[in-house]
C-alpha cells in the first residue's frame, strides 16, 4: 500500500495561485466552485470555509458584474484559501478583481474583445503576480468554430484554446493554466491529450456538468482517471449537481487511488458477504462520518472475515480483520488487540485517532529536527 505511484507525470511549467504551486512537481491540486450567490457575502463565506475544512486546495468564485467584484473583494478578506474570479466578457471586472486580492482570473482573452482590453487584462496580472486560466468549454464554442467543425469536436476545443493562447504569448504572458472541458468523456480526453502536447503551461482537468453525485462521479472517475494515468493533470476539479464539498471528497479519492496525492484516510472494505463477522457496511459508514476531519494520511482496512483480512491488514496502517469470538486488529502490519463487535466503531475510532496523533507527532519531531 505505500509504494510510490508508479505514474509519470507530464512535465509542466510551474505558477502560484496564491500560495498554492501548481505544475511542475507540485501536489496535484483539487479544487471546486461555490454556489451560493456571490452577493450573499455571509453564505460565500461559509461554503468556501467548508470547502476549505474538506481540504480544497483552491475555490473558485463566479464574479458576473461589478456588484459582485466588490462582494468578492468582501469574501476575500474573510477567507485564507485562494481564490479564483470567474469572469466572462467584461474586462472592467478582471481589473477591479485584481485590485482587490484576486489569485487568478478564469477569463478568455478572445472573448474580452479589443486588444487594448487584453492588454489591460494582462497587465493587470502582471503587476499584480495573478495568473490567468483559460477556460474552453465544448457548450460555448466560438460560432465560427461550431460553422467550422458542425459540432463540437476535440479539434474544436483545442483550436478555440489556442486562439486564447496567442493572444497572451503575443503579450509574452506565459503565467497561466488552461482547461478544455467537455461532458462527453471521449473528447475531453482527447483535447487534453492533444493539447498536452502543445503547451508546456499547467493543465486544469474535468469532465465538465458530468451529473448528479453518483453518475458524476462515475463519469469523472472514468475521463479524469484516464488522463491521470497519462501522467496528464496539474489540478482537478469535479464537477457534480451536488453539494461542492462532495466535489472536494472525490478528487481526493481519485487521487488516492492513483497514489498521486495522500491526504486522510484511506479506506480499504470488502463489500461484505455471509462471511462477515461484523457488519461491514454499517461500520464502514458510520467511521467516513466520523472520521472526515482527519486529514493525516492513513490507510485503513476493514475486512470482514479472515480470508482476505489478515493479508489486507498487513499492509496497512490499521486493520481490522473479523473474527470469532472477537475481530483482530492489526497496527502497523502486525497483531495488536482484538475487538468485539458491542463498541466496535467507538474502539475502532480510538486507535485511529490515536495512530493519527503519533503520526502528527512524528512529523511534528521531524520538523524540529530538521530546523
Amino acid at each position: 500500500m505505500h509504494a510510490p505511484s508508479p505514474i509519470k507525470r507530464r512535465l509542466s511549467r510551474q505558477i502560484h495561485v496564491g500560495n498554492v504551486a501548481v505544475g511542475g512537481d507540485a501536489p496535484i491540486s483539487v479544487q471546486s466552485m461555490t454556489n451560493t450567490n456571490t452577493l450573499d457575502v455571509d453564505a460565500t463565506v461559509g461554503q468556501i470555509q467548508q470547502l476549505e475544512k474538506a481540504g480544497a486546495d483552491i475555490v473558485r468564485v463566479s464574479v458576473p458584474d461589478m456588484d459582485a467584484a466588490e462582494a468578492f473583494g468582501k469574501i476575500k478578506q474573510r477567507v485564507a484559501v485562494p481564490l479564483v474570479a470567474d469572469i466572462h466578457f467584461d474586462y472592467k471586472i478582471a481589473l477591479r478583481v485584481a485590485e482587490l486580492g484576486v489569485d487568478c482570473l478564469r477569463i478568455n482573452p478572445g472573448n474580452i474583445g479589443r486588444e487594448d482590453r487584453v492588454r489591460a487584462v494582462v497587465s493587470a496580472a502582471r503587476d499584480y503576480g495573478i495568473p490567468i486560466r483559460i477556460g474552453v468549454n465544448a457548450g460555448s464554442l466560438e460560432k465560427d468554430l461550431q460553422k467550422k467543425y458542425g459540432e463540437p469536436t476535440p479539434a474544436a476545443l483545442v483550436e478555440s484554446a489556442m486562439r486564447h493562447i496567442d493572444h497572451l504569448d503575443r503579450l509574452d504572458f506565459q503565467e497561466f493554466k488552461v482547461s478544455v472541458k467537455a461532458s462527453d468523456v471521449f473528447m475531453a480526453v482527447a483535447a487534453y491529450r492533444d493539447l498536452a502536447t502543445r503547451i508546456e503551461q499547467p493543465l486544469h482537468l474535468g469532465i465538465t456538468e458530468a451529473g448528479g453525485l453518483r453518475s458524476g462521479t462515475v463519469k469523472s472517475s472514468i475521463g479524469l482517471g484516464m488522463l491521470l494515468m497519462d501522467g496528464i493533470g496539474d489540478t482537478i476539479r469535479v464537477s457534480l449537481a451536488a453539494d461542492p464539498v462532495e466535489e472536494i471528497k472525490v478528487g481526493f479519492d481519485m487521487l488516492k487511488s492513483l497514489k498521486l496525492r495522500a491526504k486522510g484516510i484511506n479506506f480499504i472494505a470488502c463489500p461484505s458477504c455471509s462471511r462477515q463477522n461484523f457488519d461491514v457496511i454499517s461500520t464502514m459508514n458510520q467511521l467516513e462520518e466520523r472520521l472526515e476531519d482527519v486529514m493525516t494520511p492513513l490507510d485503513v482496512s476493514v475486512i470482514g472475515c479472515v480470508v482476505n483480512g489478515p493479508g489486507e491488514a498487513k499492509e496497512t496502517d490499521i486493520g481490522l480483520t473479523g473474527g470469532s469470538p472477537a475481530n483482530l486488529v492489526y497496527i502497523d502490519g502486525k497483531p495488536a488487540s482484538k475487538l468485539r463487535n458491542d463498541h466496535l466503531v467507538d474502539d475502532l475510532e480510538k486507535l485511529i485517532r490515536d495512530k493519527v496523533r503519533q503520526k502528527e507527532q512524528q512529523q511534528e519531531n521531524m520538523i524540529a529536527r530538521s530546523v
